[in-house]
């Protein structure tokens, strides 16, 4: 199948939960060597929230997305609550009254939620942050004529792709745009969380899709 169920998305959230919590001290970690390091501790903290509350309950993709970025906005500290808190909530928004998820569907999804992440961010491609990360997967959603399968290991590989490329970028944004040229040379905590996230994401939904 090309397309899986809005109603079988829990697994989905779930997995992507697991990717926040397995990797918490290495985005602290990477964080720690621009930023303040408090990256992992605060994805943490929101993803186990929503788990802790969520994970008994029966939720689509799209309700889970948006419980899951009300509390990134809402319950959990930095910069990156309200970032990602905004790219969820779009996302769910746009995604909610679709009951088949296919390419299609999940590019309108991440789009609304780059779109939304632009309305409230200067950030664009090329300023050291998760938009470079997240940018290129949508693209390759929007125009992908592969299969469904074959489109989420075409995101993967962009969102990594993106992710490295922050690795020689100058941050333009946040605490690390202090440190201008001395910033190089370290991957962006943010564009590294994204990465695991639609990474996490993408072999839920290919899960799914392949046992439809």
């Amino acid at each position: 199948m090309e397309k899986f169920r809005n109603a079988d998305g829990k697994t989905v959230l779930l997995g992507m939960v697991k990717a926040i919590q397995d990797n918490k001290a290495y985005l602290g970690e990477v964080d720690g060597l621009i930023g303040d390091g408090d990256h992992g501790m605060n994805m943490n903290k929101g993803f186990t929230i929503f788990e802790s509350r969520f994970r008994d309950a029966d939720f689509t993709f799209a309700e889970g997305l948006d419980e899951l970025g009300t509390i990134l906005l809402t319950e959990i500290g930095g910069s990156m609550g309200p970032i990602y808190g905004t790219i969820f909530l779009d996302a769910a928004e746009a995604g909610s009254d679709f009951d088949e998820i296919s390419v299609k569907e999940l590019a309108q999804m991440l789009k609304a939620g780059l779109e939304g992440l632009y309305g409230i961010v200067e950030a664009r491609v090329g300023d050291k942050t998760l938009v470079d990360t997240l940018a290129p997967a949508v693209e390759v959603l929007e125009n992908s004529d592969r299969s469904f399968a074959e489109t989420l290991i075409d995101v993967k590989s962009a969102a990594a792709k993106g992710r490295d490329s922050t690795k020689d970028l100058m941050a333009k944004f946040g605490r690390s745009s202090r440190l201008g040229e001395r910033s190089r040379g370290v991957l962006d905590a943010g564009a590294v969380s994204c990465c695991m996230l639609l990474n996490a994401m993408a072999d839920g939904i290919l899960k799914r899709i392949q046992e439809e």
